[in-house]
Order: C-alpha cells, then sequence, then structure tokens
C-alpha cells in the first residue's frame, strides 16, 4: 500500500489479511511455531514517485501510522512496484490485495505476483473485491483541490529529488500558465509523466509584463504572480533571481521567497546590468568573483529558516567560453560554501559540453543535484540527461514563447479576414478554458 490517506477499502484488506492470518494460527497445532504474521508492504517515496504524484506524507511519517494499526504485525518497505523481492525474502503463505489490479497498469505486477508464488511454490494468492467507490488517487486528487499548505509545497523539491530522476520543470509566468503546466500530462509504457514543478523565469516573468529582461520586474511583483500561482496549484516552485542582487539583497530574497513556500531559488555568477545568458559574449557580460559569490551562497544559507529550501548556483563558465576546468573549479567552491545544488549552462546547440561537465563533476560529486535548462541544445531527451547524472530538466521559456505565436497569428487572422470564423480552430473554446480553472464550474 501506499498508505497516504487511510480509507475504509484499505482497513477491509487488512481485516481480510488478519483473519487468514487468525485461521493459521488456529491451525497450527505446534505450539512451538511462531503465530502468523500480517506483513505490509508500504510503498517508498521513490516507488510511489514512479508511476503517480508523491504521497502529501514521506514514507517515514506514513509508516508511524500504519504501524499503529492493531491489524498489522510488522511494516516492511516495498522499494518497487515490484513484489517479487519481498515475495522472495518473506516467502508468504498468503498475498492478499484488492483485485482492482486484474486491469489497468498493473496487470504485469499482478502477473509477476503470480509467477513468483508458483516458481516458489510458497503461498497463495488472495484478491478481495476492491471496496465501490473509494479511491486513493480520487481522495488525493480532491485533497490537492482544496489547496496544499506552504511547508508541504515548499518542502515537494527536496522529497522529489530523493524520489525520483529526472524532474521535468516547466516555465509557467502567470495562473493560468501554471494550470496547464499543472495538467499536462501523457503516458508511456503505461507510466503517467507529467511536469513536477514550475520555473518562475526573470525574462518571462519581465516579457510578459512588456519590460526588458534586465532586471527591472522587482521582488515584490515577482511575488504577486508567484502567490496567483500558489493559489490554484498544489506543485513546487524554482524562482529565477538572476544574480541575485548584493549580498544583504539577497539574504531579504531568500526570507521573503522561503515565507511564501517557493522551493529553490538560482543564483548565477555573474555581476553588474542583466545580459542574457544566450547572448554569451556577443555583448559584455562579466562573471563574479568565486569567493564573492560563495559568500553570497553562505549568506542565503544563514538566512533560510526551513532545512527544505534550496540555494542553486549556476555557473556562467561554458557561456562565456572559460572553458571546463573554470567551471568545475566554480563547482566544487560553491557546492563548499553551501549551495544545494548546481546549475550548468550553455548557449551551443550540441549537449557536448554540458556532459562533458556532468561526467567530469559526478566523477567526484556523486550526489549533489545538477540542473540543466536544455534551450539551445533541444534535441537531447530528459531521460539521457538524467542518464548522464542531472537530477532537474528546466524548460525555461517555451509557454511564453508559444503564447507570442498563437496571440500573434490570432490577431492577424481577425484583421486579415475582418472577423474571428476563420480562427476559431487556433483558439480554446470558452467552456474548455472554464473546465481548467477550479471553482468556475
Amino acid at each position: 500500500m501506499a498508505a497516504d490517506l487511510i480509507h475504509p477499502g484499505h482497513i477491509n484488506i487488512l481485516k481480510i489479511a488478519r483473519d487468514y492470518a487468525n485461521a493459521l494460527d488456529k491451525a497450527n497445532t505446534d505450539s512451538s511455531l511462531p503465530k502468523a504474521e500480517v506483513v505490509l508492504g508500504l510503498l517508498t517515496d521513490k516507488a510511489i514517485a514512479s508511476y503517480k504524484r508523491l504521497p502529501y506524507m514521506n514514507y517515514e511519517q506514513r509508516k508511524a501510522v500504519v504501524e499503529n494499526l492493531s491489524l498489522i504485525d510488522r511494516v516492511i518497505p516495498q522499494e518497487t512496484l515490484s513484489y517479487e523481492g519481498n515475495i522472495r525474502a518473506l516467502l508468504p503463505r498468503y498475498v492478499v490485495h484488492g483485485d482492482d489490479w486484474k486491469s489497468g497498469t498493473q496487470t504485469k505486477t499482478r502477473q509477476n505476483v503470480i509467477d513468483t508464488l508458483q516458481e516458489l511454490a510458497c503461498g497463495e494468492l488472495i484478491e478481495p473485491q476492491y471496496t465501490p467507490g473509494i479511491s486513493s488517487t480520487q481522495l488525493n486528487a480532491d485533497a490537492r483541490a482544496i489547496g496544499i499548505s506552504t511547508n508541504a509545497r515548499l518542502s515537494l523539491l527536496a522529497r522529489l529529488l530523493e524520489a525520483k530522476k529526472p524532474l521535468r520543470i516547466l516555465e509557467t509566468h502567470s495562473a493560468i500558465s501554471a494550470l496547464i503546466a499543472q495538467n499536462t500530462s501523457v503516458t508511456h509504457n503505461g507510466q503517467t509523466v507529467e511536469f513536477d514543478g514550475f520555473w518562475s523565469s526573470s525574462l518571462t516573468d519581465s516579457t510578459s509584463r512588456g519590460k526588458p529582461d534586465i532586471e527591472a520586474v522587482e521582488l515584490s511583483s515577482r511575488l504577486n504572480t508567484i502567490n496567483e500561482i500558489f493559489e490554484v496549484t498544489s506543485k513546487p516552485l524554482i524562482y529565477d533571481a538572476d544574480t541575485g542582487g548584493k549580498l544583504e539583497h539577497f539574504v531579504f530574497s531568500v526570507r521573503s521567497l522561503e515565507r511564501t513556500g517557493v522551493s529553490a531559488v538560482i543564483i548565477e555568477d555573474k555581476t553588474g546590468l542583466k545580459k542574457n545568458s544566450l547572448l554569451g559574449n556577443e555583448v559584455e557580460q562579466t562573471q563574479e568573483d568565486i569567493q564573492e559569490f560563495c559568500d553570497k551562497i553562505t549568506a542565503g544559507k544563514r538566512a533560510q529558516i526551513t532545512k527544505d529550501f534550496m540555494i542553486i548556483a549556476r555557473i556562467e563558465s561554458l557561456i562565456l567560453e572559460k572553458g571546463q576546468a573554470d567551471a568545475l573549479k566554480r563547482a566544487f567552491a560553491y557546492v563548499e560554501a553551501g549551495a544545494d545544488g548546481i546549475m550548468i549552462h550553455s548557449r551551443q546547440k550540441s549537449p557536448d559540453e554540458v556532459l562533458e561537465f556532468i561526467k567530469a563533476f559526478r566523477a567526484k560529486d556523486s550526489k549533489t543535484p545538477i540542473v540543466v535548462v536544455p534551450t539551445s541544445f533541444n534535441a537531447i531527451r530528459a531521460e539521457e540527461l538524467a542518464e548522464a547524472g542531472a537530477n532537474i530538466v528546466i524548460y525555461a521559456n517555451h509557454l511564453l514563447r508559444a503564447s507570442f505565436v498563437a496571440m500573434q497569428k490570432v490577431a492577424q487572422g481577425i484583421l486579415e479576414y475582418d472577423r474571428s470564423k476563420e480562427i476559431e480552430s487556433s483558439c480554446m473554446s470558452v467552456k474548455d478554458i472554464l473546465s481548467l480553472i477550479p471553482g468556475t464550474i
């Protein structure tokens, strides 16, 4: 079980398992044998994240709950969706599972249980009828519709990093774009793939306001946008803070972001007036002194209150053509200063220099999360980046760029035809828009 929200369906399954254990004890005439146990395989966060969203409570919290149910004798971790490992370890007399897995994505898991029990000749599969009208997935969806607390949202990114790889993060610059990001999903090989969180980009936040990307939008204005996003969504958000400003300003920003419920902030090691990184050396850009940037990271870490808030250091060495050695030197220094993650950036069309950096960094540091933004080298898949050692893949400006194309096409079409009939197929229906927004219908 995931056992995030305990409901009557869970209790019914456990009661049936308890009845089978009691029957075994009653039939046992050898008093020297131990009593039959009901052992619960509790899915870990990693196992759950492999097929659906993280539960509200982490594994230890869920374990503390189910361990106190009198129907259960022992709780063990279920590390994967496959039961085979635990079956081989326990050699159970019975495996009890609701019959809801006879169809859908768990049919292969069910067949593996049957095959393993037959191979080991150790037990029997018991499949009670699934309790009608009760669904953990629907209960979780209903709970998320009500909302999520600030601390719960803030901690989600750190939990996701522990549970799955890669995390796919999509740029959102408004509440409606965040709703699109939150509700978009596809199915690959029976597994649901969706975006794991949001990216608040300084580029798209300023551009959506018609302002230049030079840190012209102040923190308070950007926090207003984030609050609007948080009012209607439940996923974590990473904040693009550009250089972070002066050390004293960055300390203030960390406290404000953390208080709002932002999970992480990314700051880049440049100084002076903000210039977009994809311009590289075509414009004058100055990289920050290593020690001064380390001091900023350390000050930010000291300022935060919770353990889950993350400060990620963005390295511009490859953008400014300073080479791998400089990028790696900075990366290890920033981690030593307290950075919770490293973002390596590149404007090359090929991912080669990013992959080279990841390989060299991972040779010395296997744990610190690596963030990549494949805007330029967009042919590589997220799974390939994960296999190379990246943890977070950010699609940094795509929703805003897409909206420009769509809006321009519709605006021009209305003028060309002098009416809107011909461009209706390029527009989402009003009904579909209203159904996307919570509380409208």
